[in-house]
């Protein structure tokens, strides 16, 4: 699914990561973990495509990002985002902030994802009306509305209580053993432990 080889990256002469290689399996559940500057966040932007490494290559089964012509296109195909804060737009509806991700999502569709996700009674609310844990959920249900193949997420617990993080965390499981691939920074290791597999960057090191 993901292939990383041989990544460096640097922010001017600092180095953030030194000759990372990795390899993520179609819908296997990892997490990232490190302690804040480790160059995990980093290691995520890329994976994702966000952030364009200053040496090596990362491949999307088999298709080398650098050879992607349209980025967008790819990502909103094939790319999920969910962060640590929500990014919802305050004037929009649960609905309408899910719709804004993608304009040919049905009535049908966005009520599914709502259910699943156990957030179908805010539909119409606004982001003030719900609480924390509900608004990261509407932002992964955002992060799904285009049924991507791989979910990045990046701290998507650090604004969150135990029993909501072990919520989104249990949302995620459910969504690898459903086939998606899901790809988590955080810094939180009882949760890390939770995963398939987990990579620690240490000093731009994994």
């Amino acid at each position: 699914m993901i292939h990383a080889k041989n990544i460096s990256h640097f922010y001017g002469k600092d180095k953030a990561l030194g000759n990372i290689n990795l390899t993520i399996k179609k819908g296997e559940f990892v997490s990232i973990i490190g302690e804040s500057g480790s160059g995990k966040s980093t290691l995520l932007s890329i994976l994702s495509t966000l952030l364009v490494p200053s040496i090596g290559e990362v491949f999307f089964e088999d298709i080398n990002s650098k050879d992607i012509k349209d980025i967008d296109t790819f990502r909103q195909q094939n790319v999920g985002f969910v962060f640590q804060f929500h990014y919802l737009i305050n004037y929009l509806t649960v609905n309408e902030n899910i719709k804004l991700a993608n304009e040919n999502a049905t009535k049908k569709e966005i009520s599914s994802l709502l259910e699943m996700l156990s957030i179908q009674d805010i539909s119409n609310k606004y982001p003030s009306e719900i609480s924390g844990g509900q608004r990261q959920r509407a932002a992964i249900a955002r992060a799904l509305v285009n049924n991507p193949k791989i979910i990045f997420a990046d701290e998507p617990t650090g604004n969150l209580d135990s029993k909501n993080s072990q919520n989104i965390f249990d949302i995620f499981k459910q969504l690898s053993n459903e086939g998606t691939t899901i790809i988590v920074a955080t810094h939180d290791i009882s949760l890390a432990s939770q995963t398939d597999k987990i990579y620690e960057v240490k000093d731009g090191q994994l």
